[in-house]
């Protein structure tokens, strides 16, 4: 175990060198996307304008608030590995003070609303249906806006970082997705997957190998289909791990802020895992550009109308300039072969085993933005794959 001396010394070493060579961007990686239809550059730029749109937009009452069945028993094993810390508790909602102006939940949002039933007639035969967690169409566990037992979270309340939440009970959780549910190819596509954390580099010339070396996520043993759906996973898996490092909390000073060792660790070190962000980005990219039409005609209903045309105004634009971008994914190539077509009900299941296993994440704000995000991607593939480009006309 390193002394905090020791940690210091090189956190000190690392930012010391990242800033003698400024000019040199070292984690940005550079020319096409494997498996995709644009470059890093491409992206970049896309990026540098949608961003700041989105962080204007999650700010509104739509997006911030996201209602959820946070306390789901988990489905495949018995779990007794919740984080004690108080860096893992979520912060909900009470849908009669839903913000800090004691403004009352829209109408539309409150749960006997949602879960009002519509009554037949009179002398109507009628046996309640089993409840589906998914359709066909779907890729995940889809959340139930009705459930009496879900409850509102104020995303900006409870931001995505750094909790301390480890160990055995993360491992497993990771392990299950990784070796129960990516097909099989991670040690082909990523032989470093097992170990999330490795050495710090002690001189630039290791820094500069680490984080530039090109690494082939284009196994050609592992079909187009398999090697989208790993890297869809691990670019998830890379993006929480940035956030975690982003917001890292300093135990000395109590002061939250970004991590340059954790970064290396987790994500400079990996090179492949830095470019399965990028691969996701544009997966997600090109479903919010198929959808375009749909959420430009999509009607935002939370009872503040000025907001809400508001709001409608803001997703108009970041769509519209979505889909002014170049081409970056083709989902066309994807299940195309009769052969890759029986992929396609096998890379549901295993996608919302995913989904599933999000209820076994013993930290309670991992497991919120762990289930939020495994949604919007799971949303994103039920975009591309389960309708036609005129189904959004």
């Amino acid at each position: 175990v390193k002394s905090l001396s020791e940690q210091q010394s090189q956190d000190e070493f690392m930012k010391s060198l990242l800033d003698k060579t400024t000019d040199q961007n070292y984690c940005t990686p550079s020319g096409i996307i494997s498996d995709a239809c644009c470059e890093y550059e491409t992206v970049e730029k896309i990026n540098n304008d949608l961003s700041p749109r989105l962080r204007e937009l999650i700010e509104s009452d739509f997006f911030k608030y996201y209602k959820l069945k946070l306390y789901k028993e988990c489905p495949f094993w018995s779990e007794y590995g919740q984080c004690i810390n108080q860096a893992c508790a979520v912060e909900t909602t009470d849908e009669a003070c839903i913000c800090k102006h004691s403004t009352d939940v829209p109408e539309m949002w409150r749960s006997n609303v949602l879960g009002a039933l519509q009554t037949s007639q009179a002398g109507t035969h009628f046996h309640p249906f089993i409840k589906c967690e998914y359709t066909d169409q779907d890729f995940c566990v889809v959340e139930d806006e009705t459930d009496s037992e879900g409850v509102f979270v104020n995303l900006l309340d409870n931001p995505e970082r750094f909790t301390g939440y480890a160990g055995t009970s993360s491992g497993r959780v990771w392990k299950s997705i990784y070796e129960e549910n990516c097909f099989n190819v991670v040690s082909r596509m990523d032989p470093t997957n097992n170990n999330n954390f490795v050495p710090a580099p002690t001189s630039k010339n290791q820094l500069v190998e680490d984080v530039t070396q090109k690494s082939d996520t284009t196994d050609n043993e592992v079909c187009f289909e398999k090697r989208v759906y790993y890297r869809l996973i691990s670019g998830l898996h890379s993006s929480i791990s940035i956030h975690i490092c982003d917001e890292f909390l300093n135990q000395t000073t109590g002061q939250w802020g970004p991590n340059l060792e954790c970064f290396i660790k987790r994500i400079g070190s990996h090179p492949e895992r830095l470019q399965n962000v990028y691969f996701s980005y544009v997966v997600l990219l090109r479903a919010m550009s198929k959808a375009a039409d749909y959420l430009n005609g999509y009607e935002f209903c939370t009872g503040d109308k000025i907001q809400d045309l508001q709001v409608k105004a803001m997703v108009g634009g970041l769509v519209n300039k979505a889909r002014s971008c170049p081409e970056t994914f083709d989902e066309k190539q994807m299940f195309a072969s009769p052969e890759s077509r029986s992929l396609k009900e096998e890379f549901k299941t295993r996608f919302r085993n995913v989904s599933r296993i999000m209820d076994c994440v013993g930290c309670d704000k991992c497991r919120l933005w762990g289930k939020l995000q495994i949604s919007g991607l799971g949303t994103a593939l039920k975009v591309l794959f389960s309708y036609d480009d005129e189904f959004f006309k």
